[in-house]
């Protein structure tokens, strides 16, 4: 006879009472814990230079905020999200809690490292698809491309795929353009 172990999944209550700590992120998958490992120099550079120039755009149009890791999207109380970047529209600030982001933000972007990308490619569009997160960012920076995926009837469609020497548009916000070679 098979013995079955309990699976037993975690809530946001229990995520809440982890232990704190500076060198570790969590997430909270399906009610898995899951440890995310602190990015690398090149990620955190990668990031920098996308949150600014994405920041400088939004901030001057005033179509509302950006903001980086850590920082808890709560979706459910099963899953709770930490993408390496997001944009909250004006028209969904009220989603904005002092614990986190209660509810899906406008536009997720997720930098890819090697402990991440498989679930960044799959399990987190799915998720954020299921969710209602408008647009979808996977930047890959050892391609050094980013993919830009606009949520759809069937979920995620690919809008644009753009390399170093492109300049990458957004369907969510008109008139963004960023050219990656200040950005990889």
């Amino acid at each position: 006879m098979i013995q079955l172990k309990a699976r037993i999944k975690f809530s946001y209550e229990d995520y809440q009472n982890l232990p704190e700590s500076e060198t570790k992120r969590y997430e909270l998958l399906g009610g898995e814990l899951v440890m995310v490992p602190a990015p690398n120099w090149f990620h955190q550079s990668v990031s920098w230079n996308l949150e600014t120039l994405l920041g400088r755009f939004v901030e001057k149009a005033q179509l509302g905020l950006v903001r980086h890791a850590p920082l808890d999207v709560i979706l459910s109380q099963e899953d709770v999200v930490q993408p390496d970047i997001l944009f909250i529209s004006q028209e969904h600030l009220d989603i904005i809690q002092e614990q986190g982001i209660h509810g899906a933000p406008d536009l997720m972007i997720e930098i890819f490292s090697p402990a991440t990308a498989a679930r960044d490619r799959t399990l987190k569009r799915t998720l954020y698809a299921r969710y209602g997160v408008s647009e979808y960012w996977l930047v890959d920076p050892d391609a050094q491309t980013i993919e830009v995926l606009k949520l759809g009837p069937k979920g995620y469609q690919r809008a644009g795929r753009y390399e170093k020497d492109q300049t990458l548009s957004s369907p969510l916000l008109a008139g963004l353009e960023i050219p990656l070679g200040e950005v990889f």
